[in-house]
């Protein structure tokens, strides 16, 4: 008896669509990174990308809990002096609500290579409509 070995030619790849209007968006963004990188399949592989895609549709409508709109501050730096700027989670919510999202998603993704190219299968919308239809996403449960 052997053990297969999967990887990204040998792996079917299924689309989702999941709806996080009125979701926390920590737990949602952790079953999309769990989705993103293929641990609910039998065949998930460490090494490998064995996930799936993933379009989140609604994103203005995510919920933090407590005081995080106020108080969550997401930073980055341009590489020169003084140059740290800040942005609290409401504001960037009112901006662009898809980073919000994928900045939450990117942190439980795996960093390098491997990460990089898991993270490219997430499609992230503000509203309800997205063109991938001609993939026939499949409704992704979140309560799991």
């Amino acid at each position: 008896m052997q053990t297969k070995s999967f990887n990204a030619e040998n792996t079917d790849r299924s689309w989702y669509v999941v709806d996080i209007d009125g979701a926390v968006l920590g737990r949602v963004a952790s079953r999309i990174a769990m989705v993103l990188r293929g641990k609910h399949k039998p065949t998930y592989t460490t090494n490998g990308d064995t996930g799936d895609f993933v379009v989140v549709v609604n994103a203005a409508k995510v919920r933090l809990t407590g005081n995080k709109l106020a108080d969550k501050t997401y930073y980055r730096h341009s590489g020169y002096l003084g140059g740290l700027k800040s942005i609290n989670a409401g504001d960037l919510m009112e901006k662009d609500p898809e980073a919000l999202i994928t900045k939450a998603v990117w942190g439980m993704l795996p960093k390098g290579p491997l990460g990089r190219k898991m993270f490219k299968k997430l499609k992230v919308y503000a509203g309800s409509d997205h063109p991938h239809g001609a993939q026939n996403p499949q409704p992704l449960d979140l309560s799991k």
